[in-house]
Order: C-alpha cells, then structure tokens, then sequence
C-alpha cells in the first residue's frame, strides 16, 4: 500500500511543467521552485512512511502549497502598507511618501555612478553636500547648510562641535522627548555638553538665560514644541530676545524647529516656525528634520552662519553621519520643488495630504465606500462614509485636527475568519496589501486623506478575498 502511494506522487517534470509553475520561475527562478516542490513532495514521502496519510494530493494542490511557502519565504521584511489611520507622517510607516521628482531621482542615483563627490567641471574631488548647500542658502536665506542622517544627529553634532564641555542653555519647558526615548538631555550628555536648565516648565523669561549665563556657557539652546504644548499660564522668551541675549555673551543661539516650514501652511490649520523666519529673528543656526513637513527622504539639516556650519563640516562626527547618495538625490529632488510653492502643495505628497479639501474627502470616501459595497454582496459588513479628525502626525503640529473623511466598517454577519471587527482589522493587516486602519466605537475606520493612488482599489481587493 504505502508504495503504491509513494509511486502515485507525482513527478517533478511534470509539477514544473504547469502554467503556473512557470509564472513562479519566472519570478524567483525555476531552482527555488523545484526546491519548494521537493520540500513539499519530501513532506508527502515521510508522512506515507509513517502511516500518517493514505491519499496523494493533487498535483495542483501540490504546487499551490509549494508556492505559498515560496511566497512567505521570499516577502521581504519591509513591506509597502496602505496608511488608512489618518496620520500623515506616521513615525511608524515610514513618515513621508516621495513626490514622484524624488522618486526618479533616488532611481536615477541608485542605478548609475554619480557626481557625489566629484566635480566635473574642475575634475577632482568635490563635497557631496555641494548637491543642496546652494538649495538649502536659497530657500532657508543661510548662509551654508548641511545635511546628516537625522534631526536628532543634527543636534548631536551642532552641540558637540560648538559646546563640547561647555554649558548650554535651555528652559526646563523644551527638555521635550523626541520620541522612542531619545530625549533632549540625553543627546546634549552624549555630544559632551553639560545642560543647564533655565527657568521653569511654564515659564522662561530672558531674564532666567541672563542670570545663567556664565564664563563656561558654551550656547543657548531654544526647542521647538513639536510634539506637545504647554498650556495655560506660560511664558517664553522669544528667538528676537535670545539671539540678542547670545550676541552680548558673544556665543551661538541655536534652534531646533523639529520639523520646520519654508511656505506658511497656517491656511490648512498647521501652524509651525519657518525657517526662513527664525535665521531673520537671529538664530546662529537652525537644525529640522526633511521627512516631516518638508515631505522628504529621512535627514536632518543644519543652517545658518557659514562660520558655524564648517566647524560641523571638520568635525570628526560628521563622517559618522553624512548621508548616502540616494538621501541626497531625495532631498535635492524635494528641495527643488520649493522654488515654485505652489507647485510644491500639489506634488509632495505630504503637502497635498493636508490641503486636500474636505469636499474632495468625501468624495473619495464616498469612492472607497461604494468599491467595499460591491466587494460585499452578500452583505455581511454594515459600511457608511463618516467625518473624522485627521493628524499631521510626526512631531508636528500637535493640537491641530484636520477635518477628514472616513468609511467605517461593522461586521453585521460573523462567519468563520470574519467574528468581529477586531479579527477583521488583524486580517486586513496581513492581507496581501497589509492595512493599517484603527477601531473606534466599535468599528473599523479607514481614513482616506492617507491613501495613495490605487489603495482603494487594493483595500477592495482584500476586502473581496476576504469575504
């Protein structure tokens, strides 16, 4: 019996001769798909042996199971994901989409030699910060910049190249923690400056940073609230005052805008620094994320005096944490959209997320709504259009609401994989285009702001497989 069994296992010519054997070799190489097959009909084999099966699957059963363990074996750890949560610089997927400028222009750098360091028309070595010092000059009115691979480094190298082993000023109120429990004290202990708090968490006047100052102050530090306020009875002393304060003492006032603005966004309820505004007020230097409200590839730029930035060009950190040529490509590509603003709001995605109007969310809820409907028939989910509130998300902006839309989801018929909405959120986020949506009130919302080009499309193609 069990040899009977073990002949009518079918052959390996004949599971790679199927059409959809084929389409697999042509995506991973006929090699892996014969080995899968083999680890499959291996598993056949032993189970005979052992009495544990009296019956040979079909050959096509066979070769479905071989290439699901192929596809699980071959998804890469990092995967796209559909953004339904509303947030559009959500920390954990990645903060901000590339505009499609950007997009061209990491492929063109990762798929050819480049100038990175090399100038043409001389014929020798060059920075690779040449890229976008000169964007940077224009669009921050510095007089250098440069970029390195975070804001938190940004900082990191800023203090240790202008305050190593010196005090640095800054109110008890912007101790703030970045996130992921990166906190400003402990980046200003690891660059070698000793902080000194000034004033209180409520209240910091110019007159505390004056009692402070001393023969070891090294700079006065000012952070922007990006991720919470402080509300109430407050008082802060301005960058006007503190920039006047440093030059009487005679040492650098820098600050750290988090995320930053070159064009106001005040018009869509975000309402942060700009760049250009703070250097007028007299900032020495300035340091703020490019993956945040810029709408860029992760880095974190430093501008203002050219004095200053070139103690952070020779400083021995800084080759630790320069960028790579495709961060450069990204950030040059982002930069360059800029220089026509309002060109700017409709091609960087970040941008274009929160001024899109409200009308146009419903429109594409109302879209999204009718697609999950048809993938639906039967039913068995109750789906509306609602309002909802969205987030800029990223440390930015932390009090401000952007009023959205979203298609909320009730399971009305649980069935066998469908029980609630809880198990329908888990199994959208490991559909083949993973979901990441949230529950509230007992639903399942789908913020739409934070969809991209074909999401609706892929978020009703699970929902059909799904049901």
């Amino acid at each position: 019996m069990r040899q009977k069994l073990l002949a009518e296992i079918p052959k390996m010519d004949v599971l790679l001769g199927k059409e959809e054997a084929a389409g697999a070799a042509a995506r991973w190489g006929r090699g892996s798909v014969a080995d899968a097959l083999r680890s499959v009909t291996g598993k056949i084999r032993r189970e005979i042996l052992a009495g544990e099966r009296d019956e040979i699957p079909a050959a096509d059963d066979i070769l479905r199971e071989a290439l699901r363990s192929l596809e699980g074996g071959c998804t890469p750890a990092l995967r796209p994901v559909i953004n339904g949560t509303g947030v559009i610089l959500h920390t954990n997927l990645g903060r901000a989409p590339l505009s499609l400028r950007a997009l061209e222009a990491v492929r063109d750098a990762a798929s050819h030699y480049t100038d990175l360091e090399y100038d043409l028309t001389r014929g020798g070595r060059n920075s690779r910060q040449a890229h976008i010092s000169k964007l940077l000059r224009l669009l921050c009115g510095a007089e250098d910049a440069i970029a390195v691979n975070n804001n938190a480094a940004a900082i990191f190298l800023s203090l240790s190249a202008l305050a190593r082993g010196k005090e640095v000023l800054i109110s008890r109120g912007e101790l703030a923690e970045i996130g992921g429990s990166f906190r400003i004290p402990e980046i200003c202990g690891e660059s070698g400056a000793v902080l000194r708090e000034v004033g209180s968490t409520n209240c910091t006047r110019i007159s505390d940073y004056r009692r402070a100052l001393g023969e070891n102050t090294g700079a006065v530090l000012k952070v922007h609230a990006g991720n919470y306020r402080v509300e109430g009875y407050t008082e802060a002393a301005g960058a006007a005052e503190l920039a006047a304060l440093s030059r009487e003492a005679g040492i650098p006032f820098l600050y750290d805008l988090g995320s930053g603005v070159f064009a106001g966004l005040e018009r869509y309820g975000v309402d942060e620094p700009r760049i250009p505004e703070v250097l007028r007020e007299g900032a020495d230097l300035v340091t703020f994320s490019a993956d945040k409200l810029l709408g860029g590839a992760q880095a974190g730029i430093i501008a203002g005096k050219a004095e200053l930035v070139g103690k952070m060009k020779h400083h021995p950190l800084y080759r630790v944490l320069r960028v790579d040529k495709m961060t450069l490509a990204a950030v040059e590509a982002t930069l360059e959209e800029y220089r026509d603003p309002s060109g700017a709001v409709q091609n960087i995605p970040t941008l274009a997320m929160i001024a899109e109007p409200e009308e146009v969310l419903r429109e594409k809820a109302e879209r999204l709504l009718g697609m999950l409907r048809e993938a639906d028939p039967s039913g068995r989910l109750l789906l509306s259009a609602e309002p909802c509130s969205d987030r800029t998300g990223g440390g930015t902006a932390p009090l401000t609401d952007l009023p959205g839309y979203a298609v909320t989801v009730r399971v009305a018929v649980p069935s066998g994989n469908i029980k609630d909405e809880t198990e329908l959120e888990a199994a959208l986020r490991n559909a083949r285009y993973p979901l990441v949506s949230f529950l509230r009130q007992e639903r399942l919302w789908i913020s739409v702001r934070t969809l991209l080009d074909g999401d609706s499309e892929r978020i009703a193609e699970d929902f059909r497989a799904l049901l």
